[in-house]
């Protein structure tokens, strides 16, 4: 059975780890110094050679070759490498992360190693263990035997305990640059024999995002496609086909993408998402892509030219330099937010492009003025209080109730003070991603639907329409209070939110006190069902009194 790349192209000596020298420099100083340490925490995103290095420090500190270590030819070395060295202990920490399996080490760690100098623990996702498990390890990782080491690998050093921290040397792993991503597959591709269009390596080096694991796994995926492919029996792999592996779309339609929404031609963006789909591409590739293209277009409207995209072709820089005159610094930045909120909420079911085909007519034609103008200004010819009646509202201006606003129009009756209105208009748009981020998304859905907000006095009114199951949700107290504190935080002093029914929101005289609902007309039901059921009597008074 054929071995995978990425286990026959791991990295055996130091040299050969790629992209991270600021790690592997200072652990052969110190192994040529004799100052290794007890202890090393290896932290970094996965696939960034973290087990590898460990696997290579402990061949070096039990390598018989004292001027090349490892030399990967003594028993030592070889043993390691065929993984059958008693002395080197790998424990994976999440599915062994109980107190048991910590106290089962210590009692373990006290023999003396069975054949090398040393004995080395590496303990995989070391984040796992329990909080028991963390302090059995203590006393062990503090005092170990003269003979033991210990290499402790994670993708998550916020969750090991600082007392744990402290009693380890830490290296970071960093993510592993493209270009050097991309040496490496050549190299590995030109050992192996078969040929890889420059493209394509550099397509699979920047789906990898700086996990070399995953950039050498989809190169083995890729042999395999590319030899189905080939005319005849040799192995070559185009960009073509990593595109098609990957679900993602060619340059040219990302480029074509973005000249659209520049040109704001909704329907020819509407139409590249719909062929996108037929044809089985990946909505989040493609997203990611237009993504990193957005951004390519914002650094070269911020810097000026494109120094800072070393990592993308000539011709692509050019094309970015032309869409970066065609749009504006501020319609840039607003895209890249939607489409990232957009790829956030690409979750399959029946129409799993409409988020981002709503991101794409959001961006064109709706908020236009972008989020800081998300809240209408108040029409100057509209007195502020009282409220005009009814009739007047029907005849307004229509510049007094703009359409394509997420926000209804708003009555200010006797403002906080002078910027309060331009305060919550300016930051409408924070206000509804903290209204997600602290209540979740159907309390900020059911804000979308407010019919009109007035604000006055220390309190902001909201009217839901007919819209009772909006205002329900809003009115519950937990929910009242959280967005009281949001818009205290915005509005900069303490603010009661009143959740009102209706077309029209209103302030009441006693600021701060929400506004109670006029009984419904018509008899009262209890009374109506105490004469036609009980056979009770009413009074004339109680008559009356339910006539008035």
């Amino acid at each position: 059975m054929a071995q995978a790349l990425y286990r026959k192209w791991r990295s055996q000596t130091f040299e050969e780890v790629v992209g991270q020298e600021h790690v592997t420099t200072t652990l052969l100083n110190a192994l040529r110094e004799g100052r290794v340490a007890h202890a090393y925490l290896f932290a970094g995103p996965r696939g960034t050679g973290k087990t590898s290095t460990a696997r290579i420090l402990a061949k070096a500190l039990n390598c018989t070759d004292e001027e090349n270590r490892p030399c990967n030819r003594c028993d030592h070395c070889t043993a390691i490498n065929q993984g059958r060295m008693l002395d080197l202990i790998e424990i994976d920490a999440a599915s062994n992360n109980s107190v048991d399996d910590v106290r089962e080490l210590r009692e373990k760690v006290g023999f003396q190693p069975s054949e090398s100098r040393y004995k080395i623990y590496i303990i995989d996702e070391v984040h796992m263990l329990s909080p028991s498990a963390f302090n059995a390890l203590l006393k062990t990782l503090e005092e170990p035997p003269p003979y033991a080491r210990f290499v402790l690998a994670t993708t998550e050093p916020h969750r090991i305990p600082a007392t744990v921290l402290s009693r380890c040397q830490r290296f970071d792993f960093r993510r592993i640059p493209l270009a050097e991503i991309a040496a490496h597959l050549a190299h590995i591709a030109a050992e192996e024999g078969f040929e890889v269009q420059e493209a394509a390596i550099f397509a699979i080096a920047r789906s990898a995002q700086g996990c070399m694991r995953d950039a050498v796994s989809l190169l083995d995926q890729m042999t395999s496609y590319g030899a189905a492919e080939s005319a005849d029996d040799s192995l070559a792999i185009s960009l073509e086909h990593v595109q098609q592996v990957l679900g993602s779309a060619a340059s040219e339609t990302v480029t074509a993408f973005v000249d659209a929404l520049a040109a704001r031609n909704v329907s020819a963006g509407l139409a590249m998402i719909r062929d996108l789909l037929l044809k089985g591409g990946s909505l989040n590739e493609f997203v990611a892509q237009v993504i990193e293209h957005l951004r390519g277009v914002m650094l070269i409207q911020m810097v000026g030219d494109g120094a800072l995209l070393e990592d993308s072709a000539p011709d692509t820089v050019r094309i970015m330099q032309k869409q970066a005159q065609k749009i504006e610094n501020a319609d840039t930045l607003w895209a890249i937010k939607r489409f990232s909120q957009a790829m956030t909420e690409l979750k399959g079911g029946f129409a799993p492009q409409l988020p981002l085909e709503l991101a794409l007519v959001e961006l064109i034609e709706g908020v236009q003025q972008h989020p800081a103008a998300a809240v209408p200004v108040q029409s100057k010819t509209q007195p502020a209080s009282p409220a005009p009646p009814q009739d007047a509202r029907k005849t307004a201006p229509p510049a007094a109730r703009p359409s394509k606003s997420p926000v209804p129009e708003q009555t200010t009756a006797a403002p906080l003070d002078a910027g309060a209105m331009q305060r919550l208009r300016d930051r409408w748009d924070e206000f509804m991603v903290t209204v997600r981020d602290r209540c979740g998304h159907k309390q900020q859905a059911s804000l979308r639907s407010i019919r009109d907000l007035a604000i006055g006095g220390d309190s902001v009114a909201i009217a839901f329409g007919n819209n009772t199951f909006s205002q329900k949700m809003i009115s519950e107290a937990k929910t009242r209070d959280t967005l009281s504190g949001i818009l205290s935080e915005i509005l900069g002093q303490q603010i009661t939110l009143i959740c009102q029914s209706g077309e029209k929101a209103t302030i009441p005289s006693t600021t701060g006190q929400a506004v109670e609902e006029p009984p419904a007309s018509g008899p009262d039901p209890l009374l109506e069902y105490a004469v036609t059921e009980l056979g009770a009597e009413v009074s004339d008074g109680q008559r009356e009194a339910e006539r008035q």
